[in-house]
């Protein structure tokens, strides 16, 4: 007869994303993700596969969280710069037990080089982040927002790259006044 789980698979697997994030992969043992999600190595295993798994399991619920934390706090009904302002600095705005950065971009300065499927998980991430980017500004320029000229992809592009910069920078600036400010600089395209 099989075993019931004796633990919630969404908040053990928060745990694990909270623990990659805060310490990359590398760095993070095995017994310390039996530590902190409070439950057996087996149960992990059984669950979650072997570390490697479970880190990919822990990248996809921090893209599905953050693309939940977009869409509550980004309504299509506000300016095409103000979405794309607060798309930018959503780095900034986070719980306070919730480690500094991004762990979609931790992922790629880390694993990108040495591991392929990471690579390959974080790519289409950042294919799906840069598409929404492209999504906003299309609506833009439906509204009359952005220029009829203006290359959308090009400009999709940019920003996403600008996010990028945003989300490392979070990790390490002691001054979010500053990042908002060179937000504001990178907005300016758009006029």
């Amino acid at each position: 007869m099989a075993r019931v789980k004796e633990f919630d698979e969404t908040e053990v697997l928060t745990k694990a994303m909270q623990l990659f994030w805060q310490q990359g992969y590398e760095k993070t043992s095995m017994q310390e993700l039996v530590d902190v999600m409070g439950i057996h190595r087996r149960s992990i295993y059984d669950t979650f596969g072997d570390k490697h798994q479970l880190f990919l399991k822990s990248l996809a619920l921090y893209e599905q969280n953050l693309a939940e934390k977009i869409n509550q706090r980004i309504p299509v009904e506000l300016p095409t710069g103000e979405r794309i302002r607060r798309l930018l600095a959503i780095t900034l705005d986070r719980e306070a037990d919730q480690p500094v950065g991004c762990l979609v971009v931790n992922t790629a300065t880390e694993l990108a080089l040495i591991d392929d499927e990471a690579k390959l998980r974080v790519a289409a991430i950042f294919h799906r982040s840069e598409n929404y980017l492209l999504t906003v500004l299309t609506q833009g320029q439906k509204k009359g927002e952005i220029a009829q000229a203006a290359s959308l992809e090009s400009l999709a592009h940019y920003f996403h790259t600008v996010w990028l910069g945003v989300r490392v920078d979070a990790k390490i600036s002691s001054d979010p006044a500053e990042i908002f400010q060179t937000i504001d600089h990178a907005l300016q395209v758009l006029s």
